[in-house]
């Protein structure tokens, strides 16, 4: 079975996943394009997907009867309202990051799929399917013992003029708090921000770099390090401390050199290239699923607890030094 795929938002996201499904990946076609700048989707298709329709409204798109599946990448705050249009005609949908620009909005999703019984959502967290963090979370759930705690870091060369203390946990930091959870298995209880003195790097509305403090159910002290205007490289950073030992995430594959009397090796600067493998492994996976009428890896309930601490962490941004409780509601025995 060939699924098609219907991709809304071709900017650089929707552009790339397009040309992933048309050039790597089998068992799936775009045969359906739309984007805000109807220019922009006709772009996509005259250079990727020549028998794709363009329709001028995503909504339009997702009632196509030609459509067994739907990619949204537009803007964050278009997902809610194309997600619930997909879970609402019972196809399919993969949503990139954020599933909801709120977590009233991440709520309504949950609530819309749990009641329609089947999954249909996976969220855009492509970390779970990077070799490195599997290989990671292999040795975390059998070789170091109970983990205690987790020192990570999250490192950007430098972020644009608008970027601003918020989005260091909505646009940076939630990779983190997913892949996190997943990797132990765990939920969190509280958050706390600290800010050391701010980089000369950084603007009026950015203070840079700032340290965030979460808590676990399980008793995990997990401390996050986010510096966007680090200006060395693109660099993630795992330790995960247990009981035994401990655990690191290993370094993207470099030729190590010795040249000109130093010993080195390159660090990417770039996200895409540092993540590119595990964005073909999470589309097959969705269209692996997408083929049987359902969805796995990271789900809505995933994107909707995302939000819940999220939206702690950047109260505990707003609030100088205060450790803010994080609850969630009971989880639907869908998600179980």
């Amino acid at each position: 079975m060939t699924v098609r795929i219907g991709v809304i938002g071709t900017g650089m996201i929707g552009r790339d996943h397009t040309r992933r499904i048309q050039q790597v990946l089998a068992g799936a076609q775009v045969v359906a394009l739309s984007d805000y700048s109807i220019d922009a989707a006709r772009a996509v298709q005259a250079d990727l997907a020549p028998d794709a329709t363009v329709y001028e409204t995503g909504e339009a798109l997702i009632g196509a009867a030609d459509v067994d599946a739907v990619l949204v990448c537009s803007t964050g705050s278009t997902h809610e309202a194309y997600v619930l249009a997909a879970i609402a005609a019972g196809k399919p949908c993969f949503c990139e990051k954020p599933l909801a620009t709120t977590a009233q909005g991440a709520k309504n999703i949950v609530d819309a799929e749990a009641a329609h019984g089947t999954r249909l959502v996976q969220v855009g967290f492509m970390r779970r399917y990077d070799a490195g963090y599997r290989m990671l979370k292999q040795v975390v759930d059998s070789q170091i013992g109970t983990p205690l705690m987790v020192h990570a870091a999250h490192r950007n060369p430098a972020v644009p003029e608008q970027y601003v203390t918020p989005m260091a946990i909505h646009d940076t930091m939630i990779h983190e708090i997913d892949v996190l959870r997943w990797l132990l298995d765990d939920d969190y209880v509280s958050a706390q921000v600290v800010f050391p003195r701010v980089s000369s790097k950084s603007h009026s509305k950015l203070r840079d770099p700032q340290i965030v403090l979460l808590e676990t159910a399980k008793g995990v002290r997990i401390d996050v390090e986010i510096f966007v205007n680090c200006t060395y490289g693109y660099d993630i950073q795992c330790q995960v401390v247990g009981e035994e030992g401990l655990a690191n995430l290993p370094e993207p594959m470099a030729i190590t050199k010795r040249l000109g009397a130093e010993l080195r090796n390159d660090i990417m600067t770039d996200w895409k290239a540092r993540f590119v493998d595990s964005y073909d492994v999470e589309l097959a996976d969705f269209i692996a699923a997408a083929a049987r009428g359902t969805a796995s890896g990271p789900s809505a309930w995933d994107g909707y607890v995302a939000a819940i601490t999220s939206d702690a962490c950047v109260t505990a941004q707003e609030s100088e030094g205060q450790i803010i409780p994080i609850t969630l509601p009971a989880r639907p025995a869908l998600y179980n």
